[in-house]
């Protein structure tokens, strides 16, 4: 099992904080943003290596992180720079993960995170919904405001799970069920990356693929007991630092 974080966004929205330096490099309380993420990615079963793909811009940041890091008997962390520049050039998340893959001529199963989410459902639990269904597992959790949904992939899944219906930002949300950046794939899946941009699947959100995807073979969503925080706004980065300082 290999782990891609996905971390080559500029996030502009949350200027100045982050003209020079990545949003999951910020501090949240005594510790960074992705510290909080790798502590869940750490407990993923039978993880052999951490890629983390980044912009040109930000890779010495990263690399400075992760020479920093002690990974005593855990996986080793990768980072890889994707050669882009700012929002003009960049490849997007799925472009991202092709070029993770790639790079590291992958042929392993791969889980696939956003490298500035925030999440407390647990990713164990999710990996063994995983190797259960012998599918593409999803991470689902109930969001019961309307306009956030509106701002997320929202899905329809069936008794067992089973995605019927996805799609990515949709105007009327079909159910409460959402989809967040926490997606297990086998690697049997790979090329079908590929294969998706092939029939002019747009390679900007990580949603896009597995809404693709769920039309061609079966695609599950594990609901998971938690919340996933996505800092998008200075506002809301000022008040997750308040919920985190005394952590």
């Amino acid at each position: 099992m290999i782990a891609i974080l996905l971390a080559a966004g500029y996030a502009t929205r949350l200027y100045p904080l982050t003209k020079d330096k990545p949003k999951s490099l910020l501090p949240l309380g005594s510790r960074l943003i992705i510290d909080y993420i790798m502590d869940s990615v750490d407990k993923i079963p039978g993880l052999t290596k951490v890629a983390l793909i980044t912009n040109s811009k930000f890779y010495p940041h990263f690399s400075e992180w992760a020479d920093s890091q002690n990974r005593d008997g855990k996986a080793p962390i990768v980072v890889l720079d994707d050669g882009t520049t700012d929002d003009s050039n960049k490849r997007g998340a799925i472009g991202d993960i092709i070029y993770t893959i790639d790079q590291l001529s992958i042929d392993d199963d791969i889980c696939i995170l956003a490298g500035d989410n925030i999440f407390t459902y647990s990713i164990e639990h999710m990996y063994s919904f995983f190797k259960e269904k012998n599918a593409p597992t999803l991470i689902a959790i109930t969001v019961p405001e309307i306009e956030q949904r509106k701002k997320l992939a929202v899905a329809v899944l069936d008794e067992d799970g089973r995605v019927l219906d996805m799609a990515e930002k949709p105007q009327e949300p079909k159910s409460d069920c959402c989809i967040y950046a926490t997606y297990f794939y086998g690697k049997d899946i790979i090329p079908m990356f590929k294969e998706y941009i092939a029939e002019g699947g747009s390679p900007d959100a990580p949603g896009n693929f597995p809404s693709w995807l769920y039309k061609k073979i079966p695609v599950y969503a594990f609901k998971g007991n938690g919340s996933c925080i996505d800092i998008g706004t200075v506002e809301n980065y000022e008040k997750t630092c308040k919920e985190y300082e005394d952590r």
